[in-house]
């Protein structure tokens, strides 16, 4: 069975974990800065384990707890979801639905306009 996709908040939490690496319940709670306490976190880390969406090491004292799968095979798998859900399978029109909604850097625009040239390149 596959990984679920992430809720809003356990993507949150995940963000943490991409962005510290393997970090104990408090380091989350502590790095969230939000209004959920510490065991509010701990019972999302253990759900997001039952999951497969975190793994935790359980050799120290303080649990620690990492992302299972990496950032980028997250991300992948929610924008297809995004994509097949919202825009009939189409990422173009998620793309140019995105690019209206917020402005891109200059370094985000030459991102992806080498994306754009090596997607054409590969299609002729």
């Amino acid at each position: 069975m596959p990984t679920p996709l992430p809720t809003e908040s356990e993507l949150a939490i995940l963000q943490v974990l991409w962005e510290a690496g393997p970090s104990s319940v408090r380091e989350v709670q502590q790095a969230l800065d939000s209004s959920v306490g510490y065991t509010g976190i701990l019972k999302l880390l253990q759900l997001m384990a039952g999951k497969g969406l975190v793994r935790r090491d359980e050799s120290a004292r303080a649990h620690l707890y990492h992302a299972a799968e990496p950032r980028a095979k997250t991300e992948a798998r929610l924008v297809r979801r995004l994509a097949d859900r919202a825009f009939g399978g189409s990422t173009a029109n998620l793309v140019l639905r995105a690019l209206s909604e917020k402005r891109a850097s200059a370094d985000e625009l030459r991102q992806i306009r080498a994306l754009l040239d090596q997607a054409d390149r590969t299609a002729r």
